[in-house]
């Protein structure tokens, strides 16, 4: 998979890499810790960094822990939707449509 990457890197395509655990390759350290600026290595060939390059990690742990230097290099987004936080984004949608006036005194 470290070809796929690589061309991706290059040519400025997305790369999802779905059911991850939580130990990460060590292959993807150098796309996480940021060490490719416009050239780096990724496993043992040099690659020039696209500018619209992007590394989307996907888990479906519901309370991942990753190591701290992981966590303070990506940025971790929690789509877990509870019944109450989707109560509240739908009457907020009807307020707005029904109500504006009480939307624009929020």
């Amino acid at each position: 998979y470290v070809d796929v990457i690589e061309k991706a890197l290059v040519v400025g395509n997305p790369i999802l890499i779905e059911n991850m655990e939580e130990t990460i390759d060590p292959v993807l350290d150098p796309l996480l810790c940021r060490h490719i600026i416009k050239k780096g290595r990724i496993g043992d060939k040099e690659c020039v960094l696209h500018p619209n390059f992007r590394l989307i990690l996907h888990t479906k742990l519901a309370n991942p822990h990753y190591k701290p230097e992981i966590q303070a290099q990506t940025t971790l987004i929690n789509f877990t939707v509870t019944r109450d936080g989707l109560e509240d984004q739908l009457l907020a949608e009807v307020v707005s449509l029904e109500r504006p006036d009480l939307e624009q005194l929020k």
